[in-house]
This record gives structure tokens, C-alpha cells and sequence, in this order.
């Protein structure tokens, strides 16, 4: 569901049905589901084209790293990383890394979090996260099961209900949003974190921006997520993030209040490329909602 922000009624301007074809976007991107493969298999037999691979735009092979700041002093790096896809009980995904490692005598941070997305639907199967900040540490891993309907938690008994068929995590959920057609105005409101008491998560697009940030001068698309828990992207955090107003969509900037630690920021300093599995176009998503649109008519 997407309103504009203030208003409880669904958008309906600037485009011809727009709330419900953004909603449909979502649709047509979780289009064909590929056919279970009995196990895991190496990069060399996953096909790097195929009508069945959502498109997205980032591919493997896509490095970023950042400068980060805690306020205005720099206390470390970090970076973001699109490994080759591998196959996750037969679901081929992409392995997502987000890390942060740095900070000052006595606020000392060593975050990883790892994710895996799969290709064709765009849903996690997997999601570990190791935390390590100030004086706390913490260390957890999932594994999701969409066609259940569960999930598991290492060192926790018993499966748990999955909110959603299509879950998300803290990190996928960055790479998700990277793929809709954003327009400043829109707000999306989806169901889609892995626990229940994370959603809704709200994606608001306030505005477009140009930054400079070490890598370069980069037009932005201006994004504000919330997730309802305590992390990067909690309730009262006032995260925004800064993604390239083009076809790449990079993460350029990203600033968060974090409990304990404070005003986090994260600065573009380098960019590798990847490689997209299969062509993608920030403007062609919205078209493609609209012919979905013209052909279903109201249809979710």
C-alpha cells in the first residue's frame, strides 16, 4: 500500500492509478518463480540471463565502500558488497554483505550483516547478523522459509511465524527499495519485514538532492526508511538515505541515529560496478506497473 505522505487516501495523481501501480510494481517483480533445484550448486551453473531474473540495478561484482562518521569525526569504514549468486536450499540468491568496522577508544563498532536475496522473487532466505558495539555483542542468524510460512532462529527452539510470504531483512531491504520506481511524493508502506513487530516498514521519497561525498558530486533521490526496531533504520532514528538519481541506484549517503552509539553517517568513497543479471531501468518500472495496470485492470 502507498499513500502520499499526510494524506490517508492512496495517491492518484501524477499518473493514472498510481498507489495501485506502485502497489502492483512489488508484482510484477516477484513474476515466474524458478523451479526448485535439489541442491546446492557453485556460481558456474547459475545463468547469468534468464527471463526469470528480476531486474534489478545491481549485479554481482558490485563493491561499495564509505567512509563513516560518528557526528563529525571520521571513526572508520564501511562497505557494501554484491557476491555471485549461490544457491540456497535450491533458491539461487544473491549474497548481500553490509559491514562497519572503525570508531574511537571507547566506542568501538564491528557490524557485519549478511543476507541472501533471491533472484527471481526478490525475497530473503537467509540473514545473519553479527554486531559488535561498545560494550555489547550480539550474534544472530535466520533462516526463512516463505513457502512455509516459518522461519528458524539458531539457538532459539521451535519454527516462528513469518509475517509475510515475502520476507525481508535490515539489509535486503535496502537492495529491494533500490528497485522501485521512486518519486518524491510517494510513500510505501509494506508488510514485508521477517518479523512481525518490524512492520509496516515505511519508505517516504521527500525530495532529490545533489551531495558531495568523496567518491564525487551525485544527484540523489532522498529516501527515509523506517522499520519499527532498533537499528539503523528504527522508529526516531531519522534515517535518510541518498540513493543516485540514475539507473545505478547507489547508496551514496546515509545518516541514522543509533541507540547508544549516536549520529551515524556513511559517505561514498569508492564504487566497483557489478554487473546486472539482466537490464534494468528506474523509469521502466512505473511502465511496467501501468501496462500490468491496462491488461489486469484493478486486479492485486
Amino acid at each position: 500500500m502507498f499513500h502520499r505522505k499526510g494524506n490517508s487516501q492512496p495517491l492518484s495523481t501524477r499518473r493514472p492509478a498510481l498507489a495501485r501501480v506502485l502497489a502492483l510494481t512489488a508484482g510484477l517483480l516477484l513474476a515466474s518463480p524458478p523451479a526448485a533445484d535439489a541442491q546446492d550448486a557453485p556460481w558456474r551453473s547459475v545463468p547469468l540471463l534468464g527471463p526469470a531474473i528480476a531486474p534489478v540495478p545491481f549485479g554481482p561484482g558490485e563493491h561499495k565502500t564509505y567512509e563513516v562518521r560518528l557526528g563529525r569525526v571520521r571513526m572508520g569504514e564501511g562497505a557494501m558488497v554484491v557476491h555471485r549468486p549461490e544457491y540456497v536450499r535450491g533458491h539461487r540468491s544473491y549474497p548481500l554483505t553490509m559491514t562497519i568496522q572503525g570508531g574511537l577508544p571507547l566506542a568501538r563498532v564491528n557490524d557485519r550483516m549478511d543476507s541472501w536475496l533471491d533472484i527471481h522473487t526478490l525475497v530473503s532466505h537467509r540473514f545473519i547478523q553479527d554486531l559488535n558495539q561498545i560494550r555489547t555483542s550480539r550474534y544472530r542468524a535466520f533462516e526463512f522459509y516463505p513457502e512455509e510460512g516459518r522461519y528458524v532462529q539458531e539457538g532459539v527452539e521451535g519454527d516462528q511465524e513469518l509475517p509475510s510470504p515475502d520476507p525481508l531483512d535490515d539489509v535486503s531491504f535496502l537492495y529491494y527499495v533500490r528497485s522501485l520506481p521512486l518519486e518524491v511524493g510517494d510513500v510505501y508502506v509494506m508488510n514485508r519485514y521477517f518479523r512481525e513487530t518490524g512492520n509496516p516498514v515505511v519508505v517516504e521519497v521527500v525530495r532529490r538532492d545533489r551531495v558531495t561525498v568523496p567518491a564525487g558530486t551525485f544527484n540523489t533521490i532522498v529516501v527515509r526508511p523506517i522499520i519499527r526496531t532498533s537499528g539503523l533504520f528504527g522508529e526516531g532514528g531519522e534515517a535518510e538515505v541518498h540513493f543516485s538519481d540514475d539507473d545505478r541506484r547507489l547508496m551514496v549517503h546515509m545518516s541514522s541515529r543509533v541507540p547508544i552509539i549516536g549520529s551515524l553517517s556513511l559517505h561514498l568513497k569508492e564504487v566497483t560496478y557489478g554487473q546486472p543479471l539482466r537490464a534494468f531501468s528506474a523509469s521502466s518500472r512505473a511502465e511496467a506497473a501501468l501496462r500490468y495496470l491496462s491488461e489486469n485492470g484493478d486486479r492485486p
